[in-house]
């Protein structure tokens, strides 16, 4: 048997089944396609398409892979939208919490541009900005990389025992085991994105 099946106009209850009957109707839609033309690509009858599409079956492996198949899509295409409750993080321009850091109270401004708390290894994006031409540069150390892309301004970053002159466009990844921070502010103000894994 392909599927199991309950009592008609039942729904099975589970998350999946009306993922899966809203995907199997957009694709018949968007390929032009009957249900009795899907019937006859997968070999599955008539019937069982109009449950499937009425969320009143749960599909089998099999019955998945034949409806997958009759669309030319790969199976992951029709659970697309089950996963919605995954952590997003959306800041708006100007927005984003400051973080205060070594050097803050020296010009040293660090906006952070997102974070996901529930998901590991995530990135940590901050827009950092530098006003103050002083002599206080802060050095950071951290696991993971750190990535860097100037914005605005000119300064020589420091990495390790190597500098880089940076300027607008101007990118580096780098290790942040190392130890690295601005080593001098050329021209200020200086704006430059830095994104850091955990």
């Amino acid at each position: 048997m392909s599927a199991s099946t309950t009592g008609a106009g039942d729904s099975p209850g589970g998350v999946l089944e009306p993922i899966i009957a809203q995907q199997v109707r957009r694709y018949r839609a968007e390929q032009g396609i009957s249900a009795a033309d899907l019937a006859a690509r997968t070999g599955l009858s008539k019937a069982m398409i109009s449950k499937i599409e009425s969320a009143t079956t749960s599909c089998s492996l099999t019955t998945l892979q034949r409806l997958a198949d009759g669309f030319g899509i790969p199976v992951t295409a029709l659970f697309r939208g089950s996963a919605s409750d995954r952590e997003a993080s959306f800041t708006k321009a100007g927005a984003g919490s400051v973080s205060v850091r070594s050097g803050t109270q020296h010009g040293h401004l660090y906006r952070m541009l997102g974070v996901l708390k529930d998901t590991p290894n995530a990135l940590e994006p901050t827009l950092v900005t530098l006003t103050d031409a002083s002599n206080v540069f802060p050095l950071f150390q951290h696991p993971g990389t750190e990535f860097l892309y100037m914005l605005e301004g000119r300064m020589r970053y420091g990495h390790g025992g190597y500098e880089y002159e940076m300027e607008p466009g101007d990118a580096l990844l780098l290790d942040g085991e190392a130890a690295h921070g601005p080593v001098e502010l050329i021209e200020v103000p200086i704006r430059f994105l830095a994104i850091r894994s955990r």
